[in-house]
């Protein structure tokens, strides 16, 4: 079973209307393709491209959401929205669980009413920023490199009152302690380790660390250019140094996969797609015991659910 902590096909089916997920040429998740790859639960994100204007950009991840049920929990009968352990225990064999994430408070601007409507609307993880600044904090890519705002404790309160995921990546470094100190549910979608590849989207050890001691989680990440800095092309046994360097941390039970499928354009060499989750299963096996390579492609994310 496969838990993928974070996709952005609701985009791309946003962006071009003319997409199905059933089989979409250009999509690197599909229903198919979910179901060749045995996945169990794939967390979908809601995430605004940057030139949506900041007055449509509420709107527009509520029409995210819209297609999320209509074009993929409603069409779909083997697809199963969840929100919880005890939704994901219950779904059958053949059924696979829908996450809904969203990706950037860029969304809801400074109303906290917006974060409450995105949560009763089934929203379970929420990661504060993009690349840049907010009003909840500064992103990786902000050179000002500030922490949380006033407003963005509140919203960090929010999440804490809801039970509900709080995403740091994506944070700057400053963002990322202040959330560690105030968080209940942290975790790391989509990040690997900069002590392997130094971009400043990746985690350093000591984040990493103290993502373990707040019993988070961490997704390692199947974005090329965090996999390896150099030019040649990032393989499956990179992205397995990564996995391997967050263990060595102390990491084996705080560890999974976030792929950001249909968030990038390039690939790792053999995760081109969902499908190739069976390239990763199979390199996997070659390093660890079965019951190492069932945490680390679901049961921990599981584990850490909050509900």
């Amino acid at each position: 079973m496969i838990f993928d902590a974070h996709c952005d096909a609701l985009m791309k089916l946003w962006m071009d209307r003319t997409l199905s997920f059933q089989d979409g040429k250009s999509l690197h998740v599909t229903f198919q393709s979910l179901v060749e790859a045995k996945t169990k639960v794939q967390c979908f994100a809601i995430y605004i491209p940057e030139n949506v204007p900041e007055e449509a950009r509420f709107t527009a991840a509520l029409e995210m959401i819209d297609i999320f049920f209509e074009q993929i929990i409603n069409r779909f009968p083997n697809m199963k929205f969840v929100q919880s352990k005890r939704e994901i225990k219950a779904l059958a064999d053949n059924e696979i669980g829908a996450m809904l994430t969203l990706e950037g408070c860029e969304a809801i601007g400074t109303n906290l009413a917006k974060l409450k409507t995105l949560l009763r609307l089934g929203v379970s993880s929420v990661g504060l920023t993009w690349n840049w600044a907010n009003s909840v904090a500064d992103g990786a890519w902000e050179q000002r490199g500030a922490g949380l705002t006033r407003f963005g404790k509140q919203v960090v309160t929010q999440l804490n009152e809801a039970n509900c995921w709080v995403d740091v990546s994506h944070l700057s470094e400053k963002a990322f302690w202040d959330v560690l100190e105030m968080a209940r549910f942290p975790i790391a979608s989509h990040s690997n380790t900069y002590a392997l590849c130094p971009h400043p989207r990746n985690l350093r050890d000591e984040q990493i660390r103290a993502l373990i001691h707040k019993n988070g989680m961490i997704g390692i990440t199947f974005v090329p250019y965090f996999v390896k800095k150099e030019k040649e092309k990032a393989t499956i046994s990179d992205v397995l140094r990564h996995l391997e360097h967050v263990c060595s941390l102390g990491g084996e039970y705080h560890v999974g996969f976030g792929s950001d499928f249909d968030g990038i354009e390039e690939t790792v060499a053999g995760l081109e797609n969902v499908r190739c989750y069976e390239n990763l299963v199979n390199e996997l096996q070659k390093h660890y015991s079965e019951t190492e390579v069932e945490r680390f492609l679901f049961w921990n994310f599981y584990e850490h659910l909050p509900r």
